[in-house]
């Protein structure tokens, strides 16, 4: 690897050092003028030559020209441009700071040029200005990025209503999900409505569906990367917002004015508090107090810390904490007679379930050079998920027989606990190298301690404590990648990497290479093609509970269990349309190998030491077309995404050895999104704007198996007094051989900003299902008594209007 890393830095270099003494270098920082928040990719780029980069996520840039004349063009979408003007005669440092468009409507600079779609070297990748999420329709109040996800072709949710992420015929454990560069696992709030990622502190987020770089690794689907706020250095400033299902706050400002700021946002549901509140007067009307309580509730909290020693120095200290709670308590009483003793009993049960992320990052850049920028990265991130359930009982009656007769209490407990979860500990170096303009290297590597717990049961009774269940496992992983943006001429430009990932865990040891290419070749100054090709591996996998659908392990790559692959290609074309409109349209075709799923009636439930023998291995293919046609500027934005995708399965021991459709294979997926903003000035001239939108989206119905009939063994069971009752099984159609019904939906949203003395006020007014349609959500099959089955289709969210109230200080 050491003379590969070599070859790597000369091969990209050598013509570098032949012309140095007739090339400069421009560098810096893009930043915020108010907040001097980093903009992350924002475009530098030379009308001169016609020679450009971007800023890297922590805003740095470097551009190497020809010695003279120089216009150098700052922009980035939301921000008005800047344009400098000067000879080049030596290494330049500038460091530009970007305003934010006041003015709503389009801003228009003659002569200026940034890189556009057609240009970019970067394929199935999506990036949403988080304005633009903010603008959309809110479920709940909650301004969400995965559902803004999902608006786009290829990435799919999971069902009606759903944060997961299904991406090109993908899983939710095969996506890599970022924060501040650090992996999360379990990434969704209530049972998987909202994510966990507070819209009000994040920076910026990118969504690779292909065409993977190389310095990412470690998932075989996708890879989302978000990046929080820094902090505001110059002034403090706040936000709070009240909504329908929960509230957040979010404080910002200098430590040090110029040197060091803090960013902290907090977030807390309430639907807990109503169903109290509801099961309260349910009881006061006479209902019969079975259910004493129900919970359901999620907070989380961001915090980053920055402080800047230099321009050359810096240092970052961000962490997550977030958990979601469920609580049932059931309390049912009885009378009984059994034929000794009467009396009353009364039995009381208490289910719940806990789960959270921990994260926490250390993270150090320094700008060796103008050309070499480099950064250290410690972190700890932790995943757990603990299930409870208790059951007392209590039983009174009185005994006759007794001289004299005694009323007589026995009381029975028992206690089930159930802990699974992940932990990583990760170290992390990578450098940015820009020699010239026309190439962009990347390069560097990290570890990763991994402990697992797949699943240990504790129970305890009247009778005693017992444990059992699978032991902990402990696996190390280690990467190493390099990659260069390669501008061969005005026509072609390319992007070539490779990545190396090494696994162990005790003797066992995966060594695995994955090369990455992706190419785009300009047809027209507007028109380019575009090609890639990447290799993914994964070493962890997440295996969902087959019995509850609730509970999930995290599991690692063993000696029988092996490591997911895939392999992507992808074909493309790209335009940019009078400077406003982006049109793009992709075909892709990726197979996945050693694909996970459970032995028919299997479920890690019934945990033991051998769970790897419960899981099968197979094959997937996913292939389909995208289009997505998008504007991102001026007071009419928006965009319209399509998605044609066939994804299936095969396992020799499922379906008869057929290859049967995925689960969340869907044939058509269509979004249709709309944003329309108004701006006013008040005779008091203040800022009144108003921002309306609307998205439609149409999927097809996921798959499912369904039983078809039931075979009737004819050995009786007694039941009771029942001597008729027979052993019966179901038979079961094709796996996955029907498809629920078409899910569409209409969702609206109108947002009114007041400019006040002390801020802004916003008032949010969403609807989601506009018109009320009963999307499936899941079915199920109940037998008659003529033994013929009636399919009930079970639907979730209709008509729901939510409110919420922002401040901004």
């Amino acid at each position: 690897m050491k003379h590969f890393f070599v070859c790597f830095l000369l091969l990209s270099t050598f013509n570098v050092f032949a012309q140095r003494a007739e090339r400069y270098t421009v560098s810096g920082f893009v930043r915020d003028t108010l907040t001097t928040e980093s903009l992350i990719n924002a475009s530098v780029y030379n009308n001169v030559n016609l020679a450009g980069t971007s800023t890297n996520q922590y805003g740095f840039y470097s551009l190497t020209l020809p010695a003279g004349e120089v216009e150098l063009v700052y922009s980035y979408v939301g921000y008005n441009s800047q344009i400098v003007r000067f000879q080049l005669r030596r290494d330049t440092v500038i460091h530009m700071n970007l305003f934010g468009s006041v003015n709503l409507q389009e801003v228009e600079i003659v002569g200026s040029r940034t890189m556009s779609i057609q240009e970019s070297t970067r394929m199935s990748m999506i990036s949403v200005p988080i304005a633009q999420v903010k603008s959309l329709p809110s479920f709940g109040g909650e301004k969400d990025v995965f559902k803004a996800l999902q608006l786009m072709p290829g990435i799919q949710s999971g069902s009606e209503g759903n944060s997961g992420l299904h991406v090109r015929g993908g899983s939710p454990d095969q996506n890599l999900i970022l924060l501040d560069g650090v992996p999360l696992y379990s990434v969704s709030h209530l049972l998987g409505l909202f994510s966990l990622f507070n819209g009000d502190a994040i920076n910026s987020f990118e969504a690779y569906k292909g065409g993977f770089p190389a310095r990412y690794g470690g998932r075989v689907s996708s890879v989302i990367d978000i990046n929080l706020k820094e902090g505001n250095m110059q002034t403090f400033h706040g936000e709070g917002s009240i909504g329908t299902l929960s509230s957040s706050l979010t404080l910002e400002g200098p430590i040090v004015r110029d040197r060091t700021s803090f960013i902290v946002s907090g977030r807390r549901t309430y639907a807990d508090l109503l169903m109290n509140l509801l099961l309260n007067d349910l009881e006061s009307d006479g209902f019969d107090g079975t259910l004493k309580k129900y919970n359901l509730n999620f907070y989380d909290m961001t915090a980053k810390i920055n402080h800047r020693f230099s321009d050359q120095d810096r240092i970052y200290l961000s962490a997550y904490y977030g958990n979601d709670n469920m609580l049932m308590d059931n309390e049912l009483k009885s009378k009984y007679e059994d034929g000794g003793p009467s009396g009353t009993g009364k039995d009381r049960m208490k289910a719940g379930l806990k789960s959270g992320n921990f994260m926490t990052t250390f993270r150090w850049n320094h700008v060796f050079h103008d050309r070499l920028f480099g950064n250290i990265t410690v972190a700890y991130t932790r995943y757990h998920d603990e299930m409870t359930k208790k059951n007392n009982s209590e039983r009174t009656y009185r005994v006759d027989d007794l001289n004299p007769p005694q009323t007589v209490t026995t009381k029975d407990f028992d206690k089930m606990q159930n802990i699974s979860g992940i932990n990583d500990r990760i170290g992390r170096i990578a450098f940015d190298y820009i020699p010239s303009s026309n190439h962009y290297i990347r390069f560097g590597g990290d570890a990763t301690y991994h402990t697992f717990n797949p699943g240990m049961v504790f129970f305890s009774d009247t009778t005693g404590n017992s444990s059992f269940g699978a032991s902990k496992r402990y696996a190390y992983e280690y990467s190493v990648y390099a990659e260069d943006d390669i501008r061969l001429n005005k026509y072609l430009q390319t992007n070539i990497g490779i990545h190396w990932s090494g696994y162990r865990m005790g003797e066992k040891f995966y060594s695995i290479f994955q090369p990455r290419v992706s190419a785009r070749y300009l047809i027209t100054p507007q028109l380019s093609a575009k090609a890639s090709y990447a290799r993914m591996v994964q070493f962890i996998h997440l295996i969902p509970n087959s019995f509850d659908g609730i509970k999930e392990f995290w599991v690692p790559t063993t000696e029988s269990l092996r490591p997911q692959q895939s392999e992507q290609i992808a074909l493309g074309i790209a335009q940019n349309y009078r400077e406003d409109y982006e049109l793009s349209l992709e075909g892709y075709y990726k197979t996945l190998t050693h694909a996970l799923d459970y032995k028919d009636g299997g479920s890690l439930l019934s945990l033991d030491e051998a769970w790897e023998q419960k899981i099968l291995h197979g094959t997937g293919t996913s292939y389909g077309i995208e289009l997505l046609a998008q504007k991102k500027t001026g007071s009419f934005t928006g965009w319209v995404g399509y998605m044609l995708s066939w994804t299936d399965r095969h396992f020799d021991e499922l379906n008869g050895g057929m290859r049967f459709p995925y689960k969340y294979d869907r044939r058509h997926d269509l979004s249709i999104v709309f944003m329309k903003s108004f701006e006013r000035i008040t005779p008091k001239n203040r800022h009144k704007k108003y921002e309306f939108s609307a998205t439609w989206i149409y999927g097809s119905g996921h798959c499912l198996t369904l039983p078809v009939g039931v075979i009737d063994m004819g050995n009786p069971i007694i039941h009771g007094t029942n001597p008729y009752h027979t052993t019966q099984y179901y038979v079961y159609s094709e796996r996955n051989g029907y498809r629920m019904s078409p899910t569409h939906r209409l969702d609206l949203g109108i947002t009114s900003v007041k400019q006040v003395k002390r801020g802004e006020i916003h008032w949010n007014v969403s609807i989601y299902n506009a018109y009320n349609r009963k999307n499936p959500l899941f079915v199920v099959a109940e037998k008659q008594y003529d033994g013929r089955f009636k399919f009930i289709q079970y639907s979730m969210l209709p008509f729901l209007p939510s409110f919420t109230f922002q401040y901004k200080f």
